[in-house]
């Protein structure tokens, strides 16, 4: 019963074959196309309006140079929200749950932004590694300590993401186990554990949320340093 636990973490497949992309490329389906029409319907008139607000918001501490990031970034906040409330639905996989995935979106994402900063102000993305007025005795200790937590950033992106949505997962199946055992036993406590399992999935939907965003603010942020 404690290995079942985790099978809903197994990546799908089918006859042998991955099904992994298909559950990437669902988020791209579900959403409607935009027209170039002055007049849409209201759907896409919602979702315009949404997404210009997330990226003027997410734009705002940055300069006009990482704007050329807007298109991604919006992009990749949409497709986490999306993945990651369908993974709350029942008999379905949730791909963000893989680190390897996490990670994948992570790396290039701020290995990019590093990148930007050496080739755009070297001096000052450098600069970040020797915080200003270090004793002389402390500087090649806080450079190691500075460069250690540099490239720790990618990490924390994909397992924060990854133990959030694995920690989630894993306590609703679990009280929704209590709820199926103790329904013929105590009907009562079945009830109130019911109630329980409701707002934590509520809860749920609004982590799910709430780690895409905070996915791509970080990533924001780690352009903010390099721009």
């Amino acid at each position: 019963m404690a290995m079942s636990f985790f099978d809903q973490f197994a990546s799908p497949s089918y006859l042998g074959i991955p099904l992994i992309a298909i559950a990437i490329a669902l988020p791209w389906v579900l959403y409607p196309t935009p027209s170039s029409r002055w007049i849409n319907n209201r759907l896409i008139t919602i979702q315009g309006w949404l997404i210009n607000r997330f990226t003027n918001q997410l734009m705002l501490p940055l300069n006009v140079g990482g704007h050329k990031w807007a298109l991604l970034l919006a992009s990749l906040m949409l497709f986490l929200i999306t993945i990651n409330m369908l993974g709350l639905l029942p008999y379905t996989f949730t791909p963000t749950t893989q680190l390897s995935l996490n990670m994948g979106f992570a790396v290039p994402l701020w290995l990019a932004t590093v990148i930007i900063g050496m080739r755009n102000q070297p001096t000052v993305a450098l600069g970040h590694l020797l915080p200003e007025g270090t004793p002389i005795p402390l500087i090649p200790v806080l450079i190691i300590i500075e460069t250690i937590s540099l490239f720790i950033r990618p990490l924390a992106l994909g397992v924060r993401l990854t133990a959030n949505l694995t920690a989630g997962h894993l306590l609703i199946q679990l009280i929704a186990t209590a709820v199926f055992v103790l329904l013929p036993m105590m009907p009562t406590v079945a009830i109130l554990t019911a109630t329980v399992l409701f707002l934590l999935t509520l809860l749920e939907v609004a982590v799910a949320m709430i780690q895409a965003y905070v996915f791509v603010l970080l990533l924001s942020l780690y352009l903010q340093e390099n721009v």
